[in-house]
């Protein structure tokens, strides 16, 4: 597939339209036009993120769920090995490296 990453983009754009209209306008979760909208962002949104790729060997940094969630957890799994600390480097820096830097 050779897509134009600006023409894949337009219809991105255009499906997220379509969403937004069927989401403000749905009658709960099982509408079908809701559906349809959802199904056609998602397309949507992979025919861009595969044409900004190969243009630009460049992905996007989202996810598209599917709806199961059994699956999308498993998804998650590699993120819970980590190391992310709730604290930056930074506030480690106390008032007793501030005076050996003035020295």
């Amino acid at each position: 597939m050779n897509t134009d990453p600006r023409a894949a983009l337009a219809a991105l754009i255009a499906a997220l339209e379509r969403h937004y209209e069927a989401a403000s306008a749905s009658h709960g979760e099982d509408d079908p036009a809701l559906d349809a909208a959802t199904d056609g962002l998602t397309t949507a949104f992979d025919a861009y993120d595969d044409a900004l790729f190969e243009a630009y060997d460049i992905a996007t940094p989202l996810i598209v769920f599917d709806g199961d969630d059994e699956d999308d957890d498993e998804d998650f799994d590699d993120f819970d090995d980590l190391d992310v600390d709730d604290e930056d480097e930074e506030d480690d820096f106390d008032e007793e490296d501030e005076e050996d830097e003035d020295d």
